[in-house]
């Protein structure tokens, strides 16, 4: 029997969805009350506690919540806010949370949220604990030995079915598809969907340099296209992370494509059509060659964020879920739960914050890895050993140029 008395555990979810959150909401719940608590989530993130809403919260109870860890999206929806646009308001946040009676708060979320619940404990002076179970898509929270964030897993997984499907529409119908995925300020997923799905070529924004131009990009593409028309190969699938547009000058983006902002302030990637202003950049580029192929774009991402979880995400989550609740009713605070070689174990958040900038680190894709250095190696594109010989004989000779107008055009990207 669950003992009992009056303590609150409060769960609340912020960010963009991750497959895998019911999973924590569900085995953190169970955990909690096993132990005597009394659970609450908190409706609609801190978007609810920022507006002060003593309503906003529902009971968790086991038969809630004992059969959602197989099902996508959030109970308790989800939120984003921006903390420099909210300081004024973060007193009516820490008031609300005091009404409420929560004695343990749980965050779920990416880096964002963890900055939240960083200033929520600090804040709360030993009057609330807090803890952070990691979440996100993007996988670029810096977990140590490389462990994923919950949610990408499942993400890559539904992610390679789709290229696996749009790889044989390709050669099928001889065209290619540029693919663009999620992944703001890491190309993990991209990375990770294009090995496993054996893409054509794969681009990340950790290659370019800020302020790339648009140009640079696209002639990445159209090498590869080239290449492989030379190898007799006239359809191909490039993914492209959606954070190469932030690399971009947004003045010269804006030229190509309106710039809509999320409830932070900032970009939002996924709604620029990055695939399709770099498809009709390079066709026009192909085409002053007298090469002329259909290219499609597509963008896949809001498709992977509310999924159910695979099997690695329901497991992974429920360890997650138990073991966040374990270390705040041991009286653990100000920390984010992690699975490390086979146990569960608290990070403190002074260790993941970056006093430089006030932020959370971030986690981008490392190019000297053996990750990345299997992918690029199994990528068609131009390397520095086409530009002699045979071979640059038989590229130059596809792009209808010469040799020396090849090296000229191209030389630059290698």
């Amino acid at each position: 029997m669950p003992k009992k008395n009056n303590d609150i555990v409060g769960i609340i979810v912020g960010g963009g969805p991750a497959p895998g959150i019911n999973g924590v909401i569900s085995s953190a719940t169970i955990e909690a009350i096993n132990e005597g608590k009394q659970v609450i989530g908190i409706v609609g993130g801190f978007k609810s506690l920022f507006a002060g809403d003593l309503n906003c919260t529902i009971p968790l109870t086991i038969s809630d919540v004992s059969m959602i860890h197989s099902q996508g999206g959030s109970i308790l929806r989800t939120s984003r806010e921006y903390p420099d646009k909210v300081k004024e308001k973060f007193k009516v946040l820490m008031s609300t949370l005091k009404k409420l009676g929560i004695n343990y708060l749980i965050t779920i979320g990416g880096e964002g949220t963890l900055f939240m619940a960083n200033w929520i404990e600090r804040e709360a002076r030993g009057s609330l604990s807090v803890a952070h179970v990691p979440k996100t898509i993007d996988n670029d929270i810096p977990l140590p030995g490389g462990a994923c964030t919950f949610g990408y897993q499942t993400a890559r997984h539904r992610g390679v079915n789709i290229v696996d499907n749009l790889i044989q529409d390709a050669k099928t119908t001889g065209r290619w598809y540029f693919i663009t995925t999620m992944g703001r300020y890491a190309g993990h997923l991209a990375l990770g969907i294009g090995k496993a799905a054996g893409a054509t070529v794969t681009l990340i924004s950790e290659e370019f340099e800020n302020k790339v131009s648009f140009r640079k990009v696209a002639d990445v593409l159209t090498g590869s296209i080239i290449k492989r028309l030379s190898m007799d190969r006239d359809y191909g699938v490039a993914v492209l992370a959606e954070g190469i547009a932030d690399r971009f000058d947004h003045d010269e983006l804006e030229k190509h494509e309106p710039l809509e902002k999320d409830e932070t302030g900032r970009v939002r990637l996924s709604e620029i059509q990055l695939g399709r202003i770099l498809k009709n950049y390079v066709k026009k580029t192909l085409e002053s060659m007298g090469i002329n192929l259909t290219i499609v774009d597509k963008t896949v991402g809001y498709e992977l964020r509310a999924s159910a979880p695979i099997p690695f995400d329901i497991e992974y989550t429920r360890d997650l879920g138990y073991g966040v609740v374990r270390y705040l009713l041991k009286g653990g605070t100000g920390a984010m739960i992690i699975f490390d070689e086979g146990r569960l174990r608290p990070i403190p958040f002074v260790e993941l914050m970056d006093y430089n900038t006030g932020k959370v680190k971030m986690r981008p894709v490392d190019l000297t890895s053996e990750t990345y250095k299997v992918g690029r190696e199994y990528m068609i594109r131009l390397e520095k050993e086409d530009f002699a010989g045979e071979k640059l004989a038989r590229l130059a000779k596809t792009a209808n140029m010469t040799p020396g107008e090849f090296i000229k055009r191209f030389g630059y990207l290698v």
